[in-house]
């Protein structure tokens, strides 16, 4: 499939088929997708846990209300340690690199034909206490997933897209120095 086909057919599963689970083979491709992922001078500062076993999955459940009982999980953080930061003000990147991982988990797990939700909603403490995270992992975002129920269906908002014009402009920077230029 096209890479834009797939960017506009992919949608956040939040109901899931609860008597299939997700093969182990599955699961570890859609890790090699964030193996796989740019980040900010190779760092490679993403870290990801895997939640799959139904303890680790009930007390998942306990630190977001948006888990929609999908059989798989994956909680992406980054190492505020291991991460590059920008010379000019100190900024890490390791946000950024670990959303970037993310993202390539959700189209590799769209291509094995698993549903996927990426969840912000999270109480960091109960995710540090629950999965006894050190203080220099810092969770970012949580992926649910899993087969889709055969009645999931896109949110009704999905296939709504603010116009090109609106999102993105471009900078001519001749059109910009003349502007400049006549005042």
């Amino acid at each position: 499939m096209e890479f834009l086909e797939m960017a506009k057919k992919r949608y956040s599963v939040r109901r899931f088929d609860a008597s299939h689970k997700v093969e182990k083979e599955i699961t570890d491709r859609i890790l090699e997708a964030a193996q796989a992922a740019p980040s900010a001078h190779n760092f490679q500062s993403w870290r990801v846990l895997v939640i799959e076993k139904e303890a680790a999955l009930l007390k998942l459940r306990t630190c977001t209300p948006c888990h929609y009982h999908a059989p798989l999980a994956f909680l992406v953080s980054y190492d505020s340690e291991a991460c590059w930061k920008r010379e000019a003000d100190g900024k890490p990147a390791g946000e950024v690199d670990a959303v970037i991982a993310a993202t390539h988990m959700m189209f590799e797990a769209y291509e094995q034909g698993i549903g996927c939700c990426f969840v912000m909603g999270f109480d960091e403490k109960a995710l540090r206490e629950s999965f006894h995270l050190p203080e220099t992992l810092k969770p970012t975002a949580i992926l649910v997933c899993g087969y889709p129920s055969a009645d999931c269906r896109p949110g009704s908002r999905h296939g709504q897209r603010k116009p090109l014009d609106v999102l993105a402009e471009y900078n001519d920077y001749e059109k910009g120095r003349e502007d400049n230029n006549n005042e």
